[in-house]
């Protein structure tokens, strides 16, 4: 007795569904032929009728039938497909990561990939995917400061306080000197580089014309700045600068000033005394100079007139430093404090992290 086809029941909006799908003209034309077959079946039809109708196989139309009843309209697509079975896979990732938590071998400072390559008897290519895919770029490279002063919590939240809350009818100054900027001498201009793109370039010889410091402060509260060049940066020359920035500002202000622990910042007390406690100093923690909103703005500074440039004597790089401070105290606007934490877990022990 031949067996009896499971019966195909549709609702009103599962035969809308189908309906849709084989009028669709951007449908997969699979789906089209599933969707046709379920219908031809849910009319009653025949396996053997539904397969003549649909130009397919009786084993087709058996496997959709059965299909359907079980998983609904999910069962129509096809499942998912084991694949070739990986060369590279959980072992080999783990071998890597172990192998990338050792000591590189002798005379080498750091691991790369023909490295590591052959020492787990693989391809480079497999290992540059493994890397990639674990987001793991052994070219990079960042630098990172964490300080071990032992009062840097109560240090850091003065300093960050003076930003987001400073005194009433207070002035708050960040102040520190960059010192031996290089007056260079080399050509500069444009080259094109092999994929046809044109970048800025300059020679790499040069010809050195003596130093500049540059003493800055920035008003915090409006982000203005205030510098002088010297050609030494002695505690008097600290002193002196700090006499030209005091005398532009209102004598019923008190000062609140921003320094890092440079040798040339402590041991003015002398000088301190001549202000009657008008000006007050405030130190960053122990290796956190960062914390100083003039880094900031040297920082700019260094991208947008030092770097690439070219002076043929330090008149022209002194000029140079003077007019971008011009420019940018015409649109001058306070920095936004919103350092972010450098926790422990993202500096060390991250290739075991990824292993566990």
């Amino acid at each position: 007795m031949p067996r009896k086809a499971i019966e195909i029941t549709l609702t009103e909006e599962q035969r809308n569904h189908l309906e849709k799908i084989v009028r669709s003209h951007s449908a997969e034309r699979r789906m089209v032929e599933r969707a046709g077959i379920i219908l031809a079946c849910a009319a009653g039809k025949q396996n053997q009728t539904v397969a003549a109708e649909c130009e397919t196989t009786e084993f087709r139309v058996s496997k959709w039938r059965k299909r359907y009843a079980k998983h609904g309209i999910a069962g129509l697509k096809d499942e998912r497909r084991p694949g070739k079975p990986e060369a590279y896979g959980k072992a080999f990732r783990d071998k890597l990561l172990s192998r990338l938590d050792s000591e590189p071998p002798q005379g080498l400072a750091r691991w790369d990939c023909p490295t590591l390559a052959k020492q787990l008897g693989s391809s480079t290519h497999a290992v540059w995917r493994a890397l990639k895919k674990e987001g793991i770029y052994l070219h990079r490279a960042r630098s990172w400061c964490i300080s071990t002063d032992p009062e840097f919590a109560e240090k850091s939240a003065n300093i960050i306080g003076l930003y987001l809350n400073p005194p009433l009818n207070a002035l708050v100054l960040s102040i520190d000197e960059k010192p031996s900027i290089q007056a260079l001498e080399r050509e500069t201009g444009y080259i094109e580089t092999r994929d046809q793109k044109l970048v800025r370039a300059y020679k790499s010889t040069y010809k050195r014309h003596g130093t500049l410091n540059l003493f800055a402060a920035l008003n915090v509260a409006t982000g203005h700045i205030k510098a002088q060049t010297t050609q030494t940066k002695t505690r008097e020359d600290f002193q002196n600068f700090m006499d030209l920035v005091i005398q532009d500002l209102p004598e019923n202000k008190e000062v609140h000033v921003i320094l890092d622990n440079y040798c040339t910042h402590k041991r003015n007390d002398e000088w301190l005394n001549r202000y009657s406690g008008r000006v007050h100093f405030h130190f960053t923690p122990t290796s956190a100079s960062w914390l100083n909103q003039i880094e900031i703005w040297f920082g700019i500074l260094s991208r947008k007139t030092l770097k690439g440039a070219s002076f043929s004597n330090v008149t022209e790089l002194k000029e140079a430093i003077e007019a971008f401070i011009t420019r940018h105290n015409q649109n001058a606007q306070p920095f936004k404090w919103r350092r972010p934490e450098v926790k422990g877990s993202q500096i060390k022990n991250t290739i075991a992290n990824l292993r566990n």
